[in-house]
């Protein structure tokens, strides 16, 4: 495809159609007597944090998942939190469990989100799920990475030995993503922002995946025409008129004249990944009741 605008995938759509989906999945639980439960740890304090538990309590509530939220203080040492961890892992009750960033100083979040029973662990941050996913076993994934298969599969892209560029190699993002492609015979290039010759590895891609966080990392010359494009860069940038905007990794605007398909921040992935944190939710119910 050139000379033309790729088409735009719309996050937003793909998530309202996974909620129905989700929310049929809910009630058909609830039918049996069983209520899905997605409980939550936040460090007291931290504006965004709690802002943002408050949007997964209305996304939950709205499907009909019970939502229980936890506060620790912010003084709190890593007994504590280790100690409601513990405790959520021993409620049958509790199908799935969460935890907002950033926890109390001196707790280190590496060591608790170990600590989550690997089966409620919906964010996919327990190093168990990660290495399950490697082997290609039954295991929550991260939701971020879960977001770009599923709009990839829904845009139609024959992953099967597509040639796919995944610039970020972080260990919830970038390399989780790069793993579900493997797992769908893509062949994978896993890429930082300092990679040799970039730019001339993107353009023999057929996807394009950028998880770096780099605000305009994605030009136009580096896209193969007709290439599927998913910006999952969150970068928060102060514009000419002196307001705070986020933007991707990917310069939207121009790339869309070159690729094929592309996927906008805001507006994109962020949808899907908060859908996709909702669909290991009611999996993690599924699995625990037996369905």
């Amino acid at each position: 495809m050139t000379g033309g605008m790729a088409n735009m995938i719309d996050g937003r759509a793909l998530a309202a159609e996974e909620r129905r989906v989700l929310g049929d999945r809910v009630a058909s639980l609830a039918a049996q007597g069983r209520q899905v439960r997605l409980d939550a740890i936040l460090t007291a304090g931290d504006a965004g944090a709690e802002m943002y538990a408050q949007r997964q309590r209305a996304g939950a509530e709205q499907l009909g998942i019970q939502f229980h939220l936890h506060t620790i203080p912010q003084g709190a040492d890593e007994s504590a939190v280790m100690a409601c961890v513990q405790a959520l892992n021993a409620d049958p009750q509790v199908h799935a469990m969460m935890m907002f960033l950033p926890l109390p100083d001196g707790v280190e979040a590496e060591r608790i989100q170990a600590a989550i029973d690997p089966h409620k662990d919906v964010e996919g941050v327990n190093p168990a799920n990660i290495g399950n996913a490697v082997f290609g076993r039954r295991s929550l994934v991260p939701c971020t990475a879960l977001a770009v298969r599923h709009m990839l599969e829904r845009r139609g892209v024959d992953l099967c030995g597509a040639r796919c560029l995944v610039v970020g190699q972080s260990n919830i993002v970038g390399k989780p993503i790069a793993l579900l492609l493997m797992r769908s015979e893509a062949t994978v290039f896993s890429a930082n922002q300092f990679t040799k010759d970039l730019p001339d590895l993107a353009r023999t891609c057929d996807v394009v995946i950028s998880a770096a966080g780099v605000p305009g990392l994605i030009t136009p010359d580096w896209i193969k025409p007709g290439a599927t494009v998913i910006d999952v860069g969150i970068n928060r940038i102060t514009g000419p008129d002196g307001q705070s905007h986020v933007v991707g990794d990917v310069e939207t605007t121009e790339v869309a004249e070159v690729a094929g398909a592309i996927s906008p921040v805001p507006g994109g992935v962020g949808p899907v990944t908060v859908a996709m944190l909702l669909r290991n939710v009611v999996e993690s119910a599924e699995q625990a009741t037996g369905v």
